[in-house]
């Protein structure tokens, strides 16, 4: 299967069970920004129950934006914030130890543009649970997906039901507040990465329904 994704703020599970099972992807860059999407929001389980953390972009003045051209804005301290929200939904997990340096430094650094910022993101995630997607990001932007591509720009957000998609199960997993709120499905990557490390792999892999 060929797909055509959106970028992504640590998407939830079901995009990253898109990246695992793709033979390719074609990452789109030069679609209109939609803000409230996954492209610049992850949910994760918090003490609280599921919490959104959203990326603040600079305001263009009510125009049209391409996601390349998109800038992250450095209102309300987003990031100390951001990271103090991972470290205190998951420091009782058995992997955020292990993994907390890998993740810390995008929450001290300034990248400008947030599409930089969600694939170095990627990368690092793939990297930690173990497989190397092939991953191009568009040369223009694709009115009509090529024959044999599936288009999966605007099947993956916070609106949509998951249940839905009939290519992904939200396979059960261990998760760090499931005796008070039972499993949350398809929640962001990290907690799926927090809560099982190298066996990441094998949840993404039985995600997969296509």
């Amino acid at each position: 299967m060929n797909c055509c994704l959106s970028s992504t703020y640590l998407g939830p599970i079901s995009y990253y069970s898109k990246l695992y099972g793709a033979d390719t992807v074609s990452m789109e860059q030069w679609e209109h920004y939609v803000k409230q999407t996954y492209r610049n929001r992850c949910v994760i389980a918090a003490a609280g129950g599921p919490l959104a953390l959203t990326i603040p972009t600079e305001s263009n003045g009510g125009k049209k934006c391409l996601m390349r051209d998109v800038r992250i804005s450095d209102h309300g301290n987003w990031r100390h914030l951001h990271w103090n929200a991972l470290e205190s939904a998951y420091r009782q997990s058995p992997f955020f130890e292990y993994y907390a340096d890998d993740f810390r430094p995008f929450y001290e650094k300034k990248i400008d543009f947030l599409l930089d910022f969600n694939e170095e993101l990627r990368h690092l995630v793939c990297s930690l649970i173990g497989f190397t997607p092939k991953v191009k990001l568009t040369d223009e932007y694709l009115h009509d997906v090529p024959e044999g591509m599936i288009d999966l720009r605007n099947c993956i957000c916070p609106k949509q039901d998951f249940r839905h998609d009939s290519t992904f199960v939200a396979h059960p997993y261990y998760q760090v507040f499931s005796a008070r709120y039972g499993f949350l499905p398809n929640l962001s990557i990290a907690d799926l990465l927090f809560n099982m490390g190298p066996e990441s792999l094998l949840v993404l892999r039985d995600s997969v329904s296509f």
